[in-house]
């Protein structure tokens, strides 16, 4: 079962940033897709950006333009949201997930905001807009 500790949560004014990031164990990889989903007070959880081993990246319509979703160390087991012009409606719990299956269309690869689809998550960091 893979570890994911997530970090760099806070509390920012409209417009901030917040770059949040989570520690994975080597194997967070193996079904190929990781990703940050979050969750508001009330609402149901939803993927905010996903990234598919060999490159395939998607937004939430609503973040485009303003989060960045990357990977660091050799080894991918960092991966990183970098949020930018943050509103109040970003605010909730950002989880970091991982183990995601990996689907296919026409030959290309890609991964979903299917929750189910992810076998790993985090505990969540908290993201505050106000």
């Amino acid at each position: 079962h893979v570890q994911l500790v997530e970090s760099g949560g806070g509390s920012v004014q409209t417009g901030g940033s917040l770059n949040l990031s989570c520690i994975a164990s080597r194997d967070a990889w193996s079904q190929n897709c990781m990703g940050w989903f979050r969750q508001a007070p009330g609402e149901e959880r939803e993927g905010v950006a996903v990234v598919e081993r060999d490159g395939y990246i998607n937004y939430i319509n609503s973040v485009k333009g303003r989060f960045t979703i990357s990977t660091e160390d050799s080894d991918r087991t960092t991966l990183i949201l970098q949020m930018n012009s943050l509103k109040p409606e970003d605010s909730g719990t950002y989880y970091c997930a991982a183990h995601g299956e990996r689907r296919s269309y026409a030959g290309e690869y890609y991964c979903t905001f299917m929750i189910r689809h992810y076998g790993s998550w985090g505990q969540g960091t908290q993201v505050t807009v106000s």
